[in-house]
C-alpha cells in the first residue's frame, strides 16, 4: 500500500518513502498567534490532521511538530515593518505576551472542537532563542551571512539553489513589493537572520550583535532540525508560504547542515471568499469561534475536505450548510447500526453481501487517500458505501457480525480519519439498554401469546417516550434508538 503525495520541491506526485521505514517526522508551519484562528488556519490544520491520521492508519509511527510563532513575523511578512505581535499588544495596550497566551489558548481551543488531534508536540520560538542565536553566529562562521549595524542577513548569493522551491531563479529574482530596501544590505534578496531591536521594542534578547530579536524564518529552520534531525521526511504549511518563508528554510537549513533539508514539500491551498484570499490583515475571515457557533466540527470538516487540499476552498454559508446536510445520512446509519449491534440481532443467512461491500468500501477509501490525499474521492466513496448499504438492507435484518463490520470501516474512515461523521445524539446513547431491551421485548412476546396486545403496546408506547422503538417484524420484534 504506497502512499503518493505532491512534493512542491520536484513539481510531481511522487512515492512516499520515509527515511526510515514506518518512521515518519513532519513539521507543520503553526499560527503567529496574534488573532483569533480562521478558516483558512482550519483548512491548512484540517488537511495536516487527515494526511497524519492517514499515515499511521497505513502503519507508521509519525512524529508530528509544530511551531507557535510568538515573535518576528513582521507585518509585511518579511523583513519590514513592526512585530504583528507587538503591533496587536500596542493596539490593545497589553504586553505582547499576553496576546500570545490569549490567541494561543484559543487556537488550541479552537483546534480541539475541529476534532483535530494535536501534534505529538508543539514548539515555541522564544523558547528556543539560544539556538538561534547559535545557528546565526555559524552561517556567519561559513561566509553564507554578515552583520551590519545590529542586524545579520543571509547572502543568498551563496547559496545558488536558492528559488528551488518556489522556481524563483536567483537570475530573474527582483526585490519584492513587500520588502523595504534597506541600506545595509549588501543585495536586495537578502533576508534577516537576526534583528536590531528599536528602543520601543519589547521583545529582546540580547546576543553578540547587540539587544533584538530572530528574523521569522530562522525560527523553523532551527526547531525542525532540533527535533526531527538534520534532514527529515515532510515539511508542511500553507501554500501561500512557499516564498519567501519556505525558500528561505531551506537556505539556512542546508547551509547550516551541509545536507538536505526537508525530503517532501506539501502545501494546501487557500480559502477564498469571492476569489479572494482570505486573512486577517485583509479583514474578510471568518473565525473558527463564529463558525463552530452557527455548524458542527464535522460540517466545517466535510467543507473543508470536499476541496482537495491543494485547490482553493471557497467559503460561502450555503457549502457549509450543504455538507452538513449530507452528513445526516452517515449519521443515521452509524445509528441504525449500532442499535443492531446492541441488540444482538441476527439473520437466518450470512450477509455476504454486505461484507463484499464493506470491503470494497474500505479498499477503495484508502486507496483514495493513498493517492495525494484525494479527501473529495474518500468522502464520495463514503457516501456510495452508505447508499449500497441501505440498497441492500432495505427490507431486510442485518446479523451484529455484518453490522460491526460496515460500523467499523464508517467510523474507521469517517470518524477516526476523515472526522466528518458527527456523534450519535440519541437518548441515552452512553448507556448499555440492550439487556434492558432484550428482556422487555421477550415479555412482550409472551403478553402477546397470552393475547394481552393492550399491554404489549403500551409497553412500546412508553419506551417510545424514552427514545427507543421496538418494531414489529416476520423475524420478531427489534428495537433501535429513536
Amino acid at each position: 500500500m504506497s502512499i503518493f503525495l505532491y512534493n512542491t520541491l520536484t513539481r510531481s506526485k511522487e512515492e512516499f518513502k520515509p527515511l526510515v521505514p514506518g518512521h515518519v517526522g513532519i513539521y507543520v508551519c503553526g499560527p503567529t498567534v496574534y488573532g483569533p484562528p480562521h478558516l483558512g488556519h482550519a483548512k491548512s490544520y484540517i488537511s495536516f490532521d487527515v494526511l497524519v491520521k492517514h499515515l499511521r492508519a497505513r502503519g507508521n509511527k509519525v512524529r508530528y511538530v509544530q511551531n507557535i510563532t510568538d515573535v518576528g513575523h513582521l507585518t509585511d511578512d518579511a523583513d519590514a515593518g513592526e512585530d504583528k505581535i507587538q503591533k496587536q499588544a500596542r493596539i490593545d495596550q497589553v504586553h505582547p505576551f499576553e496576546i500570545v497566551d490569549k490567541y494561543m489558548f484559543q487556537y488550541f481551543q479552537d483546534m480541539g472542537r475541529l476534532k483535530i488531534a494535536p501534534p505529538n508536540f508543539y514548539v515555541r520560538a522564544t523558547q528556543h532563542i539560544g539556538e538561534q542565536i547559535e545557528a546565526v553566529a555559524k552561517l556567519i562562521e561559513k561566509a553564507h551571512a554578515y552583520e551590519k549595524d545590529g542586524n545579520v542577513y543571509f547572502e543568498v548569493k551563496t547559496f545558488p539553489s536558492y528559488g528551488k522551491l518556489s522556481g524563483r531563479h536567483l537570475d530573474d529574482q527582483r526585490e519584492s513589493g513587500r520588502v523595504e530596501s534597506r541600506s545595509d544590505k549588501r543585495d536586495p534578496r537578502d533576508f534577516a537572520l537576526w534583528k536590531k531591536a528599536e528602543p520601543n521594542h519589547i521583545l529582546r534578547w540580547n546576543s553578540p550583535w547587540g539587544p533584538g530579536y530572530p528574523g521569522w524564518h530562522i525560527e523553523c529552520s532551527v526547531m525542525s532540525i532540533k527535533y526531527l534531525g538534520e534532514t527529515f521526511d515532510i515539511h508542511g504549511g500553507g501554500l501561500e508560504n512557499s516564498f519567501p518563508h519556505h525558500e528561505c528554510e531551506i537556505a539556512q537549513g542546508e547551509c547550516l547542515t551541509e545536507k538536505p533539508f526537508a525530503n517532501y514539500w506539501i502545501h494546501n491551498n487557500m480559502v477564498t471568499v469571492d476569489g479572494v484570499k482570505m486573512g486577517k490583515s485583509l479583514g474578510n475571515f471568518k473565525t473558527c469561534e463564529d463558525l463552530l457557533s452557527r455548524h458542527s466540527a464535522e460540517a466545517i470538516r466535510a467543507f473543508v475536505l470536499t476541496t482537495h487540499y491543494r485547490s482553493p476552498a471557497n467559503y460561502t454559508e450555503e457549502a457549509i450548510t450543504a455538507a452538513s446536510t449530507g452528513l445526516n445520512r452517515l449519521s443515521a446509519l452509524v445509528s441504525s447500526l449500532s442499535t443492531v449491534v446492541e441488540g444482538k440481532l441476527t439473520s437466518a443467512k450470512p450477509d455476504h453481501e454486505i461484507l463484499e461491500i464493506a470491503s470494497k468500501a474500505d479498499r477503495e477509501i484508502g486507496e483514495a487517500l493513498d493517492d495525494d490525499l484525494d479527501t473529495p474521492g474518500a468522502i464520495g466513496l463514503l457516501y456510495s458505501f452508505v447508499t449500497d448499504i441501505n440498497r441492500v438492507t432495505i427490507g431486510r435484518a442485518i446479523s451484529s457480525d455484518s453490522a460491526n463490520e460496515v460500523l467499523r470501516v464508517l467510523n474507521f474512515w469517517g470518524k477516526d480519519v476523515l472526522g466528518i461523521i458527527p456523534q450519535c445524539n440519541n437518548v441515552n446513547s452512553d448507556l448499555n439498554v440492550a439487556p434492558l431491551m432484550d428482556l422487555i421485548i421477550e415479555i412482550r412476546k409472551e403478553m402477546k401469546a397470552s393475547k394481552r396486545f393492550d399491554l404489549a403496546d403500551k409497553i412500546r408506547d412508553k419506551v417510545k417516550e424514552a427514545g427507543l422503538i421496538i418494531e414489529d417484524t416476520r423475524e420478531g420484534a427489534r428495537w433501535r434508538r429513536n
